[in-house]
């Protein structure tokens, strides 16, 4: 650690807490990220060993890049570059609008570094406004790799417990463990439509059953009649999950038979 003079905490989770530091020696400002080792048992946390492993090998503009790694007997630092803010503090500050240019800049950003993330095989799992990082060049970072996951054929099992809730796609929501690319694209969609909606979340629910509600608030015929029209971005993220996943409406019959509610 002698190598980085600490300069202010700027992050803390259960993962451990996150400073903004300087290279002694280039001066570069760095972020460190300090996990917690509080189990010798248990050794390092496998969130961080799989963000190591991964972005190790994912180099690229719009994911956040891993400049070194320290370990010590009680703490292990991850050196990354510097970002002024994440996509949710940029939302604090807009003051409930985004302009369109902003918009397509940041959505053309998350899809190039997704689209890389998913070419070299690599799922997310936790895309959310807190894990974009943006820089003073308005750049965007996809960031926290702690839940990623390599896919492949055959397709496997995987944890439903995956996704911040908002985020989260409804066959997931409803339980489901094999599932490829659309987790994250469903997650993209709806950061779209928080950028498009000025930082308003789209389906702000208060839990599963409620995030359920959100998503399936509208009859089925409701989306299919919207479809190609796009005319809001409601419509537009559940229209792209239906091309990409038949199961949305197997999906959807199945939660309203289950709960017996009456939409309309």
């Amino acid at each position: 650690m002698q190598k980085y003079e600490k300069l202010e905490k700027i992050g803390e989770g259960t993962y451990g807490t996150v400073f903004k530091a300087k290279n002694k020696e280039t001066h570069e400002i760095v972020a460190l990220k300090r996990v917690r080792l509080d189990d010798d048992d248990e050794g390092v946390p496998s969130s961080a060993l799989r963000e190591i492993c991964l972005l190790k090998e994912l180099r690229h503009k719009n994911i956040v890049r891993l400049f070194d790694i320290m370990i010590s007997e009680k703490k292990l630092t991850l050196v990354f570059e510097y970002c002024d803010q994440d996509l949710k503090k940029y939302f604090d500050s807009c003051q409930g609008e985004v302009d369109a240019n902003i918009v397509k800049s940041l959505m053309y950003q998350l899809l190039r570094g997704l689209a890389f993330c998913h070419a070299n095989n690599v799922l997310h799992r936790d895309l959310k406004p807190q894990n974009l990082l943006i820089n003073k060049d308005g750049e965007l970072k996809l960031g926290d790799f702690g839940l990623a996951r390599p896919f492949g054929i055959p397709v496997r099992c995987y944890s439903a417990e995956v996704v911040t809730l908002w985020y989260r796609p409804p066959d997931v929501l409803m339980g489901a463990k094999i599932y490829t690319t659309s987790i994250d694209m469903w997650s993209a969609g709806c950061i779209f439509a928080e950028l498009s909606n000025g930082g308003r979340p789209l389906f702000p629910g208060s839990d599963v059953d409620d995030q359920l509600r959100k998503i399936y608030k509208y009859p089925l015929n409701y989306y299919y009649h919207l479809r190609g029209e796009c005319c809001g971005t409601h419509s537009a993220v559940i229209n792209v999950y239906i091309s990409i996943r038949r199961e949305f409406h197997i999906n959807m019959i199945q939660y309203r038979s289950r709960k017996k509610v009456q939409y309309g």
